[in-house]
């Protein structure tokens, strides 16, 4: 029911006040009550969703994917909570976390995203973040943006990651692809490879 509800919601909401933008994507509820998202205005009722000149956020990725980053402790049980506030798994948050920021709540890319989940400015305003460098804040607004990326893509992780590092308008306009950028086409499998790392951590730490 959530995700039903989700998809309504998300698909109705308008974005236009950016006037220069790579791409833009267009939405709009068939006769099904189906939201459908295009980057180009295929049927009179579109309206323009989203538009984003950013591309990749141009955050650092240089270290091994094969080794484990966890979060720290007392980030955990935010982490967790969150995540099941937005219907994510806690490990797949924390993941994105570590190769977005490593954890780190300060963190500032160099084209200005900022904080743990490395919220662009547009992304923050988006999402109601009024302090991106505050942990509950910026966990807030990454997970419900991831969610709702998840939800726009089908469940497909692979593309709203790409979406998450790229936006959401590369990866339409690559048609519903990962986008040809270097740090896009590394920073997806890193992700991945975190959390796969952090789901075998955990299992051997239950058993």
């Amino acid at each position: 029911m959530r995700r039903t509800l989700l998809r309504a919601a998300f698909a109705l909401v308008l974005f236009a006040d950016v006037q220069t933008a790579s791409a833009d994507i267009y939405t709009f509820i068939d006769d099904n009550g189906v939201p459908n998202f295009s980057d180009r205005k295929t049927d009179p009722r579109a309206t323009l969703f989203w538009r984003d000149p950013n591309g990749p956020k141009g955050i650092s990725m240089d270290w091994r994917p094969d080794v484990l980053r966890r979060p720290p402790a007392a980030m955990r049980p935010d982490i967790d909570a969150i995540a099941s506030v937005y219907g994510l798994e806690p490990a797949l948050l924390a993941a994105l976390i570590s190769v977005e920021s490593r954890y780190n709540p300060r963190a500032r890319s160099p084209k200005g995203a900022m904080g743990l989940t490395q919220l662009m400015p547009a992304t923050a305003q988006r999402y109601g973040v009024k302090n991106a460098y505050d942990v509950k804040q910026n966990l807030h607004g990454g997970a419900r943006y991831l969610s709702d990326l998840l939800v726009m893509f089908n469940n497909d992780v692979h593309l709203a990651l790409a979406a998450f590092n790229a936006g959401e308008g590369a990866v339409m306009k690559y048609g519903r692809k990962i986008p040809p950028y270097a740090e896009t086409q590394r920073y997806v499998p890193q992700v991945l490879a975190q959390l796969n790392l952090l789901r075998k951590h955990a299992r051997t730490h239950l058993n």
